[in-house]
């Protein structure tokens, strides 16, 4: 069954395209929000070696402006997570209005921020670069970046909180189409805007920079109509459901907020064991990023499906959901553990210096077999996402990172197995968080998915 048809059998009354088809539904929605998760990585990569043809000072002035943004636009991830829920919940009590209205509020508010960024970026770019240690040729080169992308702010915002409309209506193909056109015109512009081409100057960094913001505005102009020809143009509501947007903002705030500590206190511990075990590290820690996109997706499709039945009250079916998703989440991680291990040596080569190939191996090996273990954190994420039990996520990585970072921060071990105990503490770690994940399903602990009957309402 096609995607549209599970959109047309969507009412309380119709069954959906998951009871007749769970595996199938569950995959077909996925891989769209694997490809349009994949394609902006990719398009870094091209951005990367457009400017590293001009040289290492530019190149050096994009990683600080690319890690300054991404600071300040994942800060920004709730508007489209809560709008997604928010919908996927209306659209199962067959409530367009509510779903109109949470999209008018989650837009208002992403152009709202976005102007503010804008804004902000004009005065506070070039004191940022500094901080982050860019000086001369460099700190020029990235506040101009900087403040060039942050003038695609309020559409790079409004792209996330209509793709959070569309994929609440399980509708995954048009963000897809939307990110691949967006980062294959921003990369038919890199070249003649960096480099130049004919009566075209070129821009340099600044090309690069001014090439994202023309797709991503593009960009956020289609996103906003698909959405709103997908359940109609957006409804401004109280300032009560604004607050309520906000206090979800908080809490995953917090929430990647103690991620990020962690990774950092991980990345810290082993570049104190020396410069070996810190480049081994980082090799890892990349890969372990980059399946981390696969997970996700099967977070976000989990995310629209348990929405859509928890808003129409059929709790056993949210519960089905987590089951399969985390059943192809066990699947998942296996497969990537497998090809993690199936290439260890050619990760060892392109990516690890000789030097630290010693360090390498033990760490690689324990970051690949707890791939199925990660894939369960990553699933149950977007499971309670959907029933907005997002204090209880806040509180889960709070406790988990707490006690991975006193034994990160307590514990010294050196030699060659020092990068490998690091390992053993971000296994630990997430293992601690799949645990709490599960635990909230089954059996429920009280919470939304529960099938006590004297649960709290989800």
């Amino acid at each position: 069954m096609s995607e549209e048809s599970s959109q047309a059998t969507a009412g309380r009354g119709a069954l959906h395209a998951f009871e007749k088809a769970p595996n199938r539904t569950l995959w077909q929605l996925s891989v769209p929000v694997l490809l349009s998760l994949v394609a902006e990585p990719l398009t870094g990569l091209v951005d990367t070696a457009f400017i590293a043809r001009l040289g290492a000072t530019p190149l050096a002035a994009l990683g600080v402006a690319t890690i300054l943004l991404s600071s300040c636009f994942w800060i920004f991830n709730f508007l489209g997570i809560g709008t997604q829920t928010e919908v996927a919940r209306s659209r199962g009590a067959e409530d367009t209005a509510a779903a109109q209205r949470s999209w008018g509020v989650a837009l208002g508010l992403a152009i709202a921020f976005g102007v503010l960024l804008m804004g902000l970026g004009i005065f506070f770019a070039e004191p940022l670069v500094r901080l982050m240690g860019a000086d001369g040729e460099m700190a020029d080169g990235a506040t101009t970046y900087l403040r060039i992308r942050l003038i695609g702010a309020p559409f790079l915002l409004a792209t996330t909180v209509a793709f959070g409309v569309l994929r609440g209506v399980e509708d995954m193909r048009t963000p897809m189409w939307i990110a691949l056109a967006v980062n294959a015109l921003n990369i038919a512009l890199d070249g003649s805007l960096i480099l130049g081409l004919g009566p075209i100057p070129a821009f340099g960094i600044a090309g690069a920079a001014w090439a994202t913001t023309a797709s991503q505005a593009l960009g956020g102009t289609a996103a906003v109509v698909a959405a709103s020809r997908r359940i109609g143009r957006p409804v401004r509501d109280s300032l009560r459901t604004a607050l309520r947007l906000l206090t979800v903002g908080r809490d995953l705030f917090l929430r990647t907020g103690f991620l990020i500590l962690f990774l950092a206190l991980a990345t810290r511990a082993a570049t104190a064991l020396g410069a070996e075990a810190g480049a081994a590290h980082q090799a890892i820690r990349q890969v372990w990023l980059l399946t981390a996109l696969a997970l996700d997706a099967l977070a976000i499709t989990a995310q629209s499906l348990v929405g859509f039945y928890l808003g129409s009250a059929r709790i056993a079916l949210a519960r089905q959901v987590a089951a399969v998703a985390c059943r192809w989440g066990l699947v998942a991680g296996t497969l990537l553990a497998a090809g993690m291990i199936a290439t260890t040596r050619w990760v060892e080569i392109a990516l690890v210096p000789p030097e630290a190939r010693a360090a390498f191996v033990g760490a690689w090996w324990l970051a690949a077999i707890t791939q199925p273990i990660n894939a369960i954190t990553f699933v149950t994420d977007g499971v309670h996402w959907a029933t907005r039990d997002y204090a209880y996520l806040r509180n889960a990585v709070l406790l988990a990172t707490s006690l991975g970072g006193v034994v990160l921060l307590l514990g010294r071990p050196g030699g060659v197995h020092g990068l490998t105990w690091v390992w053993i503490v971000t296994a630990g770690w997430i293992t601690l968080r799949a645990l709490f994940g599960i635990l909230r399903i089954w059996p429920g602990l009280g919470g939304p998915l529960s099938l006590d009957p004297n649960r709290p309402p989800a």
